[in-house]
């Protein structure tokens, strides 16, 4: 039996709303109900009755929540010996995202319902990231180049600018600017849409218009597989976002800024019904 759902448990019957409860709880109406349903069914008994317009609680929902009550104090006062954390934020992340995180993590550790809120980052392809949030299983994910995703609110958050990123032995490495049309002549290389980047439309168009394509046939694994790959190829090259830009560490590339300046948008992608006021904090700890 998870604590978590004795806790979510005790929040609902305290509230009798599982829209409100699910506020309180940061957390999406669905993972709620999908938590107390679990309970229910782990323990044989039907814990609360649900009608349009009430909840209310069963017989054994009142036994259930003095107990459920006594075991979270009991946590509680363990996790307050050992030092921990009361509750914990997830977070859906991927390489790329350090600097962000740690000024997103510091920025929601300060609001003042999440004070004393443990974060745990949970690293996934983009697919399974999003798949998570809609189930519940993490609270909200971090994604770029994103416009909309089914069942989930993708929220524009922070721009990023656009970098060529070559090898260091490449022709144009040396250049304080660059354009598409001068990587015409080379192999544009882009990683598999499971571990990084979506390519603005913009980008997209003044590619094709200069004659270079990301050949669907040839793309990369990883970001860091990729970028070894480019440093080791002279006529080699591909797109990162700054963030990412800032987290390379090797010598064997070079990251030039387009021209004219070219970007792209992350975004907090959160459950479709997570509370408004959630979302805007979240958008605020991560935004620029």
């Amino acid at each position: 039996m998870e604590l978590r759902a004795l806790r979510y448990f005790v929040v609902v019957a305290d509230e009798l709303h599982f829209g409100r409860a699910a506020e309180r709880l940061h957390i999406a109406q669905p993972a709620v109900s999908k938590r107390i349903a679990q309970l229910e069914r782990e323990l044989g008994v039907r814990l609360l009755d649900r009608s349009p317009r009430r909840v209310r609680l069963t017989a054994a929902g009142h036994r259930v929540l003095a107990a459920a009550r006594d075991a979270l104090a009991a946590a509680d006062r363990v996790r307050a010996a050992a030092g921990e954390p009361a509750g914990t934020m997830r977070i859906g992340t991927a390489a790329g995202f350090t600097a962000r995180l740690e000024r997103g993590i510091d920025a929601l550790r300060e609001h003042p319902s999440a004070r004393g809120v443990d974060v745990a980052l949970v690293d996934l392809p983009l697919t399974a990231r999003l798949d998570e949030v809609r189930r519940g299983e993490i609270d909200l994910a971090l994604a770029r180049g994103m416009r909309s995703a089914p069942g989930l609110r993708v929220l524009p958050t922070w721009t990023e600018q656009l970098f060529a990123v070559v090898s260091a032995r490449h022709p144009a490495a040396g250049r304080a600017t660059i354009a598409p049309a001068d990587l015409a002549v080379g192999d544009v290389r882009i990683p598999s849409r499971e571990h990084g980047l979506l390519l603005p439309g913009a980008l997209r168009a003044a590619m094709r218009e200069a004659g270079v394509e990301a050949r669907a046939g040839r793309l990369a694994g990883t970001v860091h597989d990729m970028l070894v790959e480019v440093g080791a190829n002279p006529r080699s090259w591909t797109v990162l976002p700054g963030d990412q830009v800032a987290e390379i560490r090797s010598t064997r590339e070079r990251a030039i800024p387009f021209a004219p300046r070219t970007t792209i948008t992350g975004s907090v992608v959160v459950p479709v019904d997570l509370p408004h006021t959630c979302a805007a904090a979240h958008r605020a700890a991560f935004g620029d």
